[in-house]
């Protein structure tokens, strides 16, 4: 009996792998193998941080990432400018064009074009059937310039930062993509609205769990003593930790019981933590520091509430739809978040848990306040908000949808 044809590869395109706060494109690349119908590989364009958190479901595709190093990254321009001098002047003339009123900007493309010149080298030897990249901004782009340079197809999926912050090269990799992958109904919106791409190429796919790995339990409060709090975001702006403080510091019967802790790392660790301390909140507000996928579970148990006050950062940037709600959710804990973006999505405002508006400090405290108070409107949400994430969020479900975009987009792949 002839032995078993190997599946094709599709290689993943991110920016870092493994990275601790992007447990979402691990489990994904890994149902899609585990379908049978792809082997998997991993090109990453910049080094993960020495204190990254490498989570179990990333661990196998850890020994297979491919980065390119400086001196791949020279040898892919020169290969590059002799091979493909045409293709490849004309992308760079796009990148200048797009980007000469910001030279910052364009200095980062710069390095940007010689890591996709590394990896399109690489795949000249070495072609996938397809590459997907997540994100799109310098995944996005590498996958296109790969595809300029060597021909293979490709698609991304398009999160946030990369929608909201900088749509600069968004039209021009969404046009020779095979198909565009969104996580929400308001990016699948925004994409239409900024490319002018057909309806049909572009399709939902939710970032999603395995339920079954999260335990479901009913919340019941103690009638007194502490409430755990739980949010799990990096320390960045958009995430809205400061409003979260502020809430705390505002006080009130439910909300001066709430002992906080905050999972995550990031670039405001330090001026969250002085603002902690400001606030005399020193010893209501626990900084955990990142955590496995595993040790975020187990906090999830212990939790009485989950707090996601995400607000629109000063340069735009705000929340796709954030994973963390989906596994709170999942997890039974009550969810107070904000309504923004997608999130709305996952936590429908009465429905599935209850939203603030962002930024406002007061609104989040009375959101707090009405889930502790409320013992019957917190099981019946905690319980939507399960079966919300079973009929709309389960990553096997999701992922078997992206096959299917896959399969669909092998068979017209759009001509070079």
């Amino acid at each position: 009996m002839p032995p078993a044809s190997e599946p094709p590869r599709i290689d993943y395109v991110v920016s870092r792998f493994p990275k601790t706060s992007e447990t979402f494109i691990a489990r994904e690349i890994a149902a899609l193998e585990d379908a049978g119908e792809w082997s998997v590989g991993v090109r990453a364009l910049f080094p993960s941080p020495e204190s990254t958190a490498v989570h179990e479901v990333a661990r196998r595709f850890v020994p297979r990432v491919r980065r390119p190093g400086v001196a791949a990254m020279l040898a892919g321009v020169l290969w590059a400018l002799v091979r493909r001098p045409g293709p490849f002047l004309s992308a760079l003339a796009v990148v200048v064009v797009r980007h000469r009123s910001d030279p910052r900007r364009l200095l980062r493309m710069g390095a940007a074009v010689a890591v996709a010149a590394a990896h399109a080298r690489d795949m000249a030897a070495d072609p996938p059937e397809r590459v997907h990249a997540h994100y799109a901004t310098y995944p996005a782009f590498t996958a296109w310039l790969c595809r300029r340079l060597v021909g293979v197809p490709y698609g991304f999926t398009a999160h946030a930062h990369d929608l909201y912050v900088d749509r600069t090269l968004l039209a021009v990799v969404a046009a020779e993509a095979d198909y565009v992958v969104t996580i929400s109904r308001y990016n699948r919106d925004l994409v239409l609205r900024e490319t002018g791409i057909e309806p049909e190429r572009v399709t939902i796919v939710h970032c999603g769990v395995v339920p079954e790995d999260y335990r479901f339990q009913q919340r019941a409060l103690p009638p007194a003593g502490p409430l755990r709090a739980l949010c799990v975001a990096s320390l960045q702006e958009y995430k809205g930790h400061a409003v979260l403080l502020e809430a705390l510091a505002k006080g009130g019967p439910g909300v001066d019981r709430i002992e906080l802790d905050l999972v995550g790392e990031g670039v405001l660790a330090e001026s969250l933590r002085a603002q902690v301390a400001a606030l005399g909140l020193e010893r209501r507000v626990r900084f955990l520091g990142g955590r496995s996928e595993l040790q975020v579970r187990e906090l999830l148990d212990r939790a009485h509430l989950f707090v996601l006050p995400s607000v629109v950062a000063a340069d735009g940037q705000m929340e796709g739809l954030p994973v963390a709600l989906i596994e709170a959710l999942a997890s039974g804990v009550p969810a107070v978040s904000t309504e923004l973006s997608g999130i709305p999505e996952i936590v429908e405002n009465g429905v599935t848990g209850l939203l603030a508006e962002p930024g406002s400090a007061a609104a989040l405290r009375d959101r707090l306040e009405e889930t502790i108070a409320d013992p019957c409107g917190r099981t019946e949400r905690s319980r939507r908000g399960r079966e919300r994430v079973e009929r709309e969020f389960d990553l096997l479900e999701n992922t078997a949808l992206l096959g299917r975009v896959l399969a669909t987009a092998r068979k017209w792949a759009r001509p070079m």
